[in-house]
């Protein structure tokens, strides 16, 4: 039997702790060669300790002694390494089958491309890998023969229920459109007037889903379901028109194919990511989740409906940098992360989050970028912009 040498990028997050849950399972199948959990030393250090890695990577000198004392004094011997490199390291080694990309943001970038250039198993879970280099990463994927499996919920879903052969091309197979759906986060209801008085802990408290903070505002906010979008272009190779979001506030249907005989196909499941987790894991195989069987008899009624972009505004700006395409997405990305941060830190107001986005987009002027220098400077640059521009909101 082919055991599985994974590197599981953001360990420590919410996609890596159910990552190794899935691992636990199945411990005749997986070996783990490194674990990254950034600064949440107390946590990778009882990863560590119970699954035993060859390498753990965090972010700087200071967590690496401090990481390294704690493991050395429980009889550990993963050897400790810290920055940039160190992801890219372990996401490239030659141990390694499959790479886990769950660290979040375009911190991501580096070691998820660098994982494609050598041919890896990459199992997508930092969206904001192909939102920043959609086409380059993908064509780098190609290029080197690496495999890019979607764990995103709604990406798996989609993956799911596209054909087999599915060749790249929707006409080939008979498809009209992809539909992603969305929760419409916990402020689907919520009065318009009030969206200016909502807090950080208000946002970060999603219905149906155990997310970190930036995820659950950008869910909030739709961004996220924009961000998918995106991610959804590059990876089934869909034409922008081609993308449907449909609201669905139970997050039972993750999401559906409409194929041109009039069907749609979905898939279905209770809201735990342990199940596309252990989707692509266990490839070609369906392996055991953890995940309870979906009840049908408790479930009630499904419902859906369509966004209301003056609710939901970040939403319809990433269709237009979707549409825009080039640099784009980059922007877009770069100036959310900016802003959810501020407003995380009480800086900035809920609806100012898309202000700062729309106020970075409509500055730039830069057209594609087609190397990993070109996005990284395209993105500082907007952070710089968006920082300053929040700052007079502030």
């Amino acid at each position: 039997m082919t055991r599985h040498v994974l590197t599981i990028l953001g360990s420590t997050g919410s996609i890596g702790v159910s990552t190794l849950d899935v691992v636990a399972r199945h411990p005749d199948k997986f070996d783990i060669f490194a674990l990254a959990g950034h600064r949440q030393v107390e946590k990778l250090a009882a990863q560590c300790l119970r699954f035993r890695p060859k390498f753990a990577v965090v972010a700087d000198g200071g967590c690496a002694a401090d990481l390294a004392g704690r493991l050395k004094a429980a009889g550990c011997a993963t050897e400790v390494l810290h920055g940039e490199q160190a992801l890219i390291d372990v996401a490239s080694a030659a141990e390694v089958s499959g790479v886990m990309c769950a660290i979040v943001g375009a911190a991501g970038l580096p070691s998820a491309l660098a994982a494609a250039r050598h041919g890896k198993t990459i199992y997508l879970a930092n969206k904001e890998t192909l939102v920043v280099s959609g086409a380059l990463f993908m064509e780098t994927a190609q290029a080197n023969g690496a495999t890019v499996l979607p764990v995103d919920s709604e990406h798996n879903a989609v993956f799911q229920v596209l054909p087999r052969d599915y060749s790249g091309r929707l006409d080939a197979h008979g498809i009209e459109s992809i539909i992603l759906t969305a929760s419409g986060g916990p402020f689907l209801n919520t009065d318009l007037a009030a969206f200016d008085a909502i807090t950080p802990a208000q946002a970060v408290k999603h219905p149906n889903w155990s997310m970190g903070q930036k995820i659950s505002v950008d869910s909030a906010s739709m961004m996220n379901k924009g961000l998918e979008l995106i991610e959804a272009h590059w990876l089934f190779n869909c034409p922008p028109d081609k993308l449907e979001v449909v609201i669905h506030p139970q997050s039972v249907v993750h999401s559906m194919v409409r194929y041109r005989d009039g069907s749609v196909l979905a898939q279905m499941g209770n809201p735990d990511m342990r199940t596309p987790i252990a989707y692509c894991l266990g490839l070609p195989e369906r392996i055991e989740s953890g995940v309870g069987a979906l009840d049908f008899g408790s479930l009630g009624a499904l419902t859906f409906q369509a966004p209301d972009f003056d609710r939901f505004p970040c939403l319809k700006l990433a269709y237009d940098a979707m549409h825009a395409g080039g640099s784009a997405p980059c922007v877009l990305n770069a100036a959310n992360e900016i802003a959810v941060a501020a407003f995380l830190a009480g800086q900035i107001k809920f609806t100012d989050i898309a202000k700062v986005v729309a106020h970075c987009l409509a500055a730039n002027q830069a057209g594609g970028a087609d190397s990993i220098d070109g996005l990284l400077a395209l993105d500082a640059e907007t952070r710089t912009r968006a920082q300053a521009f929040a700052a007079g909101l502030a």
